[in-house]
């Protein structure tokens, strides 16, 4: 049996959302039990054999500074849940609140992994293959340096090989260019460590990518810092809604417009289905003692759901573990880059 925690007061809408969402889930997933948290009398109501109410006293808001989050509401949904991994009551948690927040609460509770600096944040953007990549750092981390970059691939790579079943998931690295020689020097130097790894049989390194190849699908996963990821996935995103509302205006305006849109329906429906951010809701903090996902803070049932997917097919196949033996096996590069990194004086 998975459980999974779910903070069901996060995000923009809460419970309205987080209740059916879970209701949905334990329908398709009869090996998956809840925990679900938050204020008693808003969810107290929720009855199934394979769910179980912790209550909460205090709900993290979007609007929340770190301080608050993490040192005064230490009764907070958000936090119990992640707590409940902690203690192994669950075997992961799922929250669509602050994501700020949540990373800090989930690194003050869950620590990193050894061999881990920093968590980072995995999630998908779709691709015209019809599947999507799997892009990190999406905003966890703005300063990144070669190390971070290196470590972020290992966790991507552990990542997809529980997503796709694939044990050498390639990884390209985010760059203005495919050449070497291009890039800053945190970018070339990243670029080092990574083919090192590939030399040493850590990684399936592609080599360096361009933004466009995350929407070609030319890698299963981009590495990148968390500014220029969160960057990509808001554009993403954002085309899917363009698509939407250019469907809406087409509809409404004369005679001839209506007609091609008509025409042309079928095909941008079936691109505005493909590139749906909904399908691939649900990001993994990853590089912590345990599985935390964030889910958009937006998101519908269907959106909530998928998170909630997310979170179960991490458990159910071992993700945890998984990071964990990747990261072990670099560990002996882990050192020599740190290494050469205090040597030279670099953050």
């Amino acid at each position: 049996m998975i459980t999974i925690a779910v903070d069901c007061m996060g995000g923009d809408h809460g419970p309205q959302v987080t209740l059916p969402a879970c209701r949905l889930f334990l329908e398709q997933n009869a090996d998956a039990s809840l925990i679900l948290v938050g204020l008693p009398d808003q969810i107290g109501g929720f009855v199934h054999p394979r769910a179980r109410i912790v209550p909460a006293s205090e709900v993290v808001t979007m609007e929340d500074p770190l301080e608050i989050a993490l040192r005064k509401k230490k009764d907070s949904s958000m936090r119990v849940a992640v707590q409940l991994v902690k203690d192994s009551q669950a075997q992961a948690a799922v929250s669509a609140g602050n994501t700020g927040a949540l990373m800090a609460i989930s690194r003050y509770i869950l620590k990193t992994l050894d061999g881990i600096e920093r968590p980072a944040l995995a999630g998908q953007i779709p691709n015209v293959l019809g599947g999507a990549t799997t892009v990190l750092d999406l905003g966890a981390n703005v300063d990144c340096s070669a190390l971070h970059l290196l470590q972020f691939a290992v966790m991507g790579s552990a990542l997809v090989s529980v997503q796709k079943g694939e044990e050498s998931p390639t990884v390209g690295l985010l760059n203005i260019g495919e050449e070497a020689i291009k890039g800053n020097e945190v970018i070339k130097k990243a670029g080092e460590l990574l083919r090192s790894a590939a030399q040493s049989g850590d990684l399936n390194f592609f080599g360096n990518v361009e933004g466009n190849d995350i929407f070609k699908g030319t890698v299963d996963i981009v590495v990148c810092d968390g500014f220029v990821g969160n960057v990509a996935l808001k554009t993403g995103e954002g085309l899917a809604s363009m698509i939407g509302a250019f469907l809406k205006a087409e509809f409404s305006r004369n005679i001839f417009t209506k007609f091609s849109a008509i025409v042309a329906y079928s095909v941008l429906n079936a691109l505005k289905s493909r590139i749906d951010h909904r399908r691939y809701n649900g990001v993994a903090l990853l590089g912590l003692r345990g599985l935390v996902f964030k889910s958009h803070g937006s998101a519908d049932v269907l959106a909530f759901g998928n998170a909630l997917n997310r979170a179960y097919d991490a458990a159910r196949n071992n993700l945890l573990d998984r990071v964990r033996v990747r990261i072990a096996h670099v560990a002996p590069l882990l050192a020599v880059a740190d290494a050469e990194r205090s040597s030279d004086g670099n953050q």
